[in-house]
């Protein structure tokens, strides 16, 4: 059997589908806007608060810089070199002598140079502090900054978070200069994993042009844990510019936890 609309109430049903296919389409262009414009406010409030006294650089400039790397890109093939524009924005005077380098033991460093302040890392140089445990990606054909979807660090070489950190270590480890410290984990089985980025570019870009010496400090617990004998640390050895001079310590986390808790302390003294 038919059943007959009139024509009042096909316009109705019309309009009821045309205004439900609007609003979706309103309301997918404002979660598009807030994905991008959410982690923009962040980054630049981030970038705000870091440059708050020296006033030196544009945030919102940065901004524009940093998005030009991967907006419209296929989140796997944003390599390090699309980073080049935005470290050449940024560069700052290099920390001589203070320049603290880490691999596996990003908590306790970073403790320690939140609390003492005697050395820097480079997640306390601008771009480091903006985009520490931040996750961003692009997509092919969109203008937008994506937040969730984005390929984990590895799921793909050349994803945006992957090579962002790679090139600001290359270029934290090109100005490395004077006496350099490395924090690495004395509790696992290879402290100089070849993997790591300390390993695999960090170490690499050291030059005794500029650097004197390496200092690791090999951060052990209290009854176990490897030792400055370690083979992955020859492997640092040799991977390491001959004519820079090399040192290794073993500390404990307690004593580090110590020198933290004693600001009057040297940072000399604590290991």
């Amino acid at each position: 059997m038919d059943i007959y609309i009139s024509p009042m109430k096909k316009r109705f049903l019309l309009m009821g589908v045309w205004s439900f296919l609007t609003l979706t389409v309103v309301l997918a262009d404002l979660a598009s806007s807030d994905r991008t414009d959410g982690f923009k406010t962040t980054f630049i409030e981030k970038c705000e608060k870091f440059t708050e006294k020296t006033k030196r650089n544009d945030c919102q400039k940065i901004w524009s810089v940093f998005e030009q790397a991967y907006i419209g890109k296929d989140p796997c093939k944003v390599p390090m070199e699309a980073y080049d524009l935005l470290i050449n924005a940024t560069s700052a005077e290099p920390a001589c002598n203070r320049m603290m380098f880490w691999s596996k033991t990003k908590d306790v460093v970073h403790e320690f140079t939140e609390k003492r302040g005697c050395f820097v890392t480079l997640e306390d140089t601008l771009l480091g502090f903006v985009l520490d445990g931040l996750t961003w990606c692009g997509k092919e054909g969109s203008s937008e900054t994506f937040t969730t979807g984005c390929p984990g660090w590895s799921d793909c070489e050349n994803n945006p978070v992957r090579s962002f950190w790679n090139r600001a270590s290359a270029a934290f480890a090109d100005v490395a200069c004077g006496d350099v410290t490395a924090m690495l984990n004395g509790s696992i089985t290879t402290p100089f994993n070849r993997t790591s980025i300390f390993a695999s570019i960090e170490v690499k870009r050291f030059t005794s042009n500029k650097m004197n010496i390496l200092n690791v400090v090999l951060v052990t617990q209290e009854k176990d844990g490897t030792n400055c004998t370690n083979a992955s640390l020859k492997d640092l050895r040799q991977e390491l510019d001959p004519r820079i001079k090399y040192s290794c310590k073993e500390v404990t986390e307690s004593q580090i936890q110590d020198c933290i808790s004693h600001p009057e302390k040297p940072c000399g003294a604590c290991w």
